[in-house]
């Protein structure tokens, strides 16, 4: 193989290696996206039960 011919499938592997990662990053994205949905709700519900207690 001729220099140029590796340094494109160099070039390639890295291209699909980072594009693997990217992947993976925007599925964990998601997943912390969809916790925090939880959270907040969760939080409103315990904000919300708790100006329902009675005053002292």
């Amino acid at each position: 193989m001729t220099q140029a011919t590796e340094n494109s499938i160099d070039m390639a592997t890295t291209v699909v290696a980072l594009a693997a990662e990217a992947a993976e990053l925007q599925t964990r994205i998601d997943v912390l996206r969809q916790e925090l949905v939880t959270l907040d709700e969760r939080m409103e519900a315990v904000s919300a039960a708790l100006q329902h207690l009675p005053s002292r």
